[in-house]
């Protein structure tokens, strides 16, 4: 399976692909990087540089489209769900563009988010479990109707799950909004982090590099995949 490094998340937490690529290697699945796969388009078509937010997506499927069109991929694993948010939706925003409608919808269809893929029966218990509050991105549940997936696989692994009330509400990341709404972004992650604290977890996961940033404090915050490992 191809998967996606991004822009953002080798530089921040380049842990995060090298926990999957561990994991998904004992159920006998092998995560490769295409060459010159670059940003997925995303940050720049949420600042509304959409032309050129739509040059990245297009850059990004001809990185992929050679091991696509030859049949040497099964899947294409996102381990950032805002970027797997984006991409799903690649067959719309290319919709008008005849050279790459039918490619995008491809790639779209490929897509899973890395949740998607990681199956139960290969996770391994952990001999010391930890008590684990998961903050599910907006890009996960609403952008991509995953719900209560990472839950379980946290728990096959033998973790506890801490309380989160309001657990479908923003972060305050989202994107580009942390940048442009600071005042507004900076209660929603207070607010959050009230949240996520009050059930006295060790750890807190979450399956967004965005969030991960944004959330960074004194309970460390931490992609659910390296939980897993």
């Amino acid at each position: 399976m191809l998967v996606l490094a991004g822009c953002v998340q080798p530089a921040l937490a380049p842990r995060i692909n090298a926990a999957a690529a561990r994991v998904l290697d004992r159920a006998g699945i092998s995560l490769a990087e295409a060459p010159g796969a670059g940003c997925c388009g995303a940050l720049r078509f949420h600042l509304n540089e959409q032309d050129a937010g739509r040059d990245d997506m297009r850059a990004l499927i001809d990185a992929w489209w050679p091991a696509v069109e030859r049949g040497e991929v099964e899947a294409i694993v996102i381990t950032a769900s805002g970027c797997g948010s984006f991409i799903k939706e690649y067959a719309r925003h290319l919709g008008e563009d005849r050279a790459y409608r039918e490619k995008a919808e491809r790639i779209a269809g490929l897509t899973k988010d890395l949740s998607e893929v990681v199956l139960e029966d290969f996770i391994q218990k952990k001999e010391t479990p930890l008590r684990v509050a998961f903050q599910s991105p907006c890009s996960l549940q609403h952008g991509q109707q995953i719900r209560g997936k990472v839950e379980t696989l946290l728990l096959a692994a033998g973790h506890e799950l801490a309380p989160v009330e309001d657990g479908h509400l923003c972060c305050g990341s989202a994107g580009t909004y942390s940048i442009l709404q600071p005042g507004l972004s900076r209660v929603l992650k207070e607010r959050k982090l009230a949240a996520l604290r009050a059930g006295g977890p060790q750890a807190i996961a979450t399956a967004n590099i965005g969030c991960l940033a944004h959330l960074q404090g004194e309970t460390p915050v931490r992609h659910w995949i390296e939980l897993l490992e």
